[in-house]
């Protein structure tokens, strides 16, 4: 389990110094994955020569118990033969084959407990790696979010301050300024260059009543005739027109009475 340790120091050794110096949320969260990744490959190749270690304790175990076996089968041949000599020297190489055979394969059965333990830590470690990889677009919105945030936020608060309120006041008072200069000149501009006796003139002429522009749209409409627009307008000269009229009425009369 050494191996998974170093590896686990390594990593997370890695990653406070990415978080640490993080300016670009989307480029750490990469290069985290990236050494995420290079880190797996490398203790996989760790717990692959564990394997093989492993492999070679259960090939050398195996081997000292077929050396026993041989020896067993001497001193047996040397029991028949009459030569317990040879027995018992051939017994003393079994039971050495035998006790190498079961050393070694007390410590292939502990390595290959650690071995399975190291190969479910690896397994963990790339699901984890995995998922990372599947939320590293999350992780990204989210920084881009708070980062928008704050500069709302960093936003408003420059918008609370004395200072900008006042700046947009002193930008309003300029603008205003500006425009009644604009009006001023456009004044100067009239009196000295346009026609200021005409103007006069107009300003004293006569635009009529209301009660004569309505007796001018009912002679418009064809409502009235000249006499009565004369009549309803009281134009002078009207008492002289009827003083004629009058007159003429007064000589026919005149003029029936003689004959």
């Amino acid at each position: 389990m050494g191996i998974f340790d170093r590896f686990s120091t390594m990593l997370r050794s890695n990653i406070n110094d990415l978080i640490s110096r993080a300016e670009n949320p989307e480029k750490m969260l990469n290069q985290l994955i990236l050494d995420m990744k290079s880190q797996l490959a490398k203790a996989k190749q760790q717990v692959a020569s564990t394997i093989a270690d492993q492999k070679k304790l259960q090939q050398d175990a195996e081997t000292e118990k077929k050396h026993a076996e041989d020896w067993e089968r001497r001193a047996m041949l040397a029991v028949q033969e009459g030569r317990d000599d040879l027995a018992k020297q051939a017994l003393m190489r079994y039971n050495e084959h035998l006790q190498a055979a079961q050393q070694l394969h007390e410590t292939w059965a502990k390595q290959k407990a650690e071995t399975e333990a190291l190969k479910h830590s690896l397994r963990q470690l790339n699901d984890k790696i995995e998922e990372a990889k599947r939320k590293k677009n999350i992780l990204i919105a989210r920084s881009k979010r708070a980062e928008a945030q704050k500069r709302i936020q960093e936003t408003m608060s420059g918008l609370n301050e004395k200072g900008a309120f006042e700046s947009f006041e002193r930008m309003a008072a300029r603008i205003e300024e500006s425009e009644r200069k604009a009006l001023a000149a456009a004044e100067l501009n009239e009196e000295f260059e346009g026609d200021s006796l005409n103007a006069q003139f107009q300003a004293l002429e006569y635009h009529g009543s209301a009660d004569q522009q309505l007796i001018e749209l009912k002679a418009k409409m064809g409502m009235l005739g000249a006499g009565d627009q004369q009549k309803q307008l009281g134009r002078p000269g009207d008492a002289a027109d009827d003083d004629t009229v009058d007159g003429e009425v007064i000589e026919e009369s005149e003029d029936s009475q003689t004959s």
